[in-house]
């Protein structure tokens, strides 16, 4: 091989092994996306409940504040736009309330994720200020997923301080413009566990683990309503809070959780067990996916991007690369091995 074959050939390698260094930045730098940008041959098995990212802004969020929201959450123009009003409250939570477009703030991004890793939640700060000042990313999760939603993972932000009760809003918007009609009455029900929990939350604020065991303990006590009502039992307001406080035993919060504020929950599950969604084989299966996702998580972050790594879409990435770049290196060999 003489020189300018030589040449053309590190010229050619060269520009090969930048290339997979891009996709793989690009991988890391945003994990949900490639891990559903899939090949056709894999595309049966990484399948999700959205099909593509959304960012739902809420109709009281002034519009010269979405450049500030998008960064907070991560936006970027693949995500699918959309605005929460005081119309889909009513349609997904209101149970017969109403609210303003002015009053909804909160501002939600949702992304696909891997199937079977049910609903994680992060309530991002905007501008360094905390301003879903009550719900937390513990209480989102568990909720969106009694609502019928899974395998997603929500960002929570919002542009002045709210409370940050009608934030799910958008997340059910998302999926309904993505062609997933939720049931109201699962969401409303849905909607009813967020207000009953609400109370024993603020009481235990100071503990930092309590919201997630909580909310464990509310998903195991659902799982178990909806087992029983698949087997043909329709459990009482009585059997329902024996359950959960045996829940909330097995979670190590049944002491912090009032009589009264277990009675304000078995309400919600009974809600809970009224709506179609406790006959859903599929709802006991991830849910479970969710308890595990919150039961140990503190704070309001939940989904750090570098897990991406260790999920099963980060490891069939890493690999993919490791036989691309060392097919790469064969063929090098071979190449020069030749001449």
């Amino acid at each position: 091989m003489n020189k300018k074959q030589k040449l053309a050939v590190s010229l050619m390698v060269a520009t090969a092994l930048a290339t997979p260094a891009v996709m793989t930045s690009a991988a890391f730098d945003q994990p949900v996306i490639v891990a559903h940008a899939d090949t056709t041959a894999n595309q049966g098995q990484q399948t999700s409940t959205l099909s593509k990212s959304y960012v739902v802004y809420g109709s009281g969020a002034s519009e010269s504040a979405y450049a500030n929201l998008n960064d907070v959450m991560d936006v970027d123009s693949s995500f699918t736009k959309l605005t929460a009003t005081g119309q889909d409250y009513a349609t997904y939570i209101g149970n017969g309330s109403t609210t303003s477009d002015a009053s909804m703030i909160s501002s939600v991004a949702i992304t696909p994720t891997d199937p079977g890793s049910g609903v994680k939640v992060n309530i991002k700060k905007y501008n360094g200020e905390s301003n879903i000042t009550k719900v937390t990313a513990q209480q989102y999760a568990m909720v969106a997923q009694m609502a019928g939603v899974t395998d997603i993972t929500i960002t929570v932000t919002a542009n002045r301080a709210v409370s940050g009760e009608s934030a799910l809003t958008g997340v059910y918007k998302a999926f309904a413009a993505d062609g997933h009609q939720l049931n109201t009455q699962n969401t409303s029900a849905a909607n009813s566990v967020l207000t009953a929990t609400q109370s024993a939350i603020d009481a235990n604020s100071n503990d930092s683990g309590y919201a997630g065991k909580l909310m464990a303990a509310v998903g195991d006590t659902s799982k178990q309503v909806a087992q029983e009502k698949q087997n043909g039992k329709n459990l009482t307001k009585v059997q329902i809070q024996v359950i959960l406080k045996q829940a909330l035993q097995k979670r190590g919060v049944a002491d912090q959780t009032s009589t009264n504020q277990q009675s304000q929950i078995a309400d919600a599950l009974v809600n809970f067990q009224n709506s179609p969604i406790s006959s859903s084989k599929t709802y006991v299966s991830n849910v479970s996916n969710t308890i595990n996702n919150v039961k140990n998580s503190t704070g309001d972050l939940m989904n750090k991007a570098k897990n991406w790594l260790n999920s099963d879409s980060g490891k069939q990435a890493a690999s993919q690369a490791t036989n691309w770049f060392q097919r790469l290196v064969n063929w090098i060999k071979g190449f020069f091995q030749q001449n």
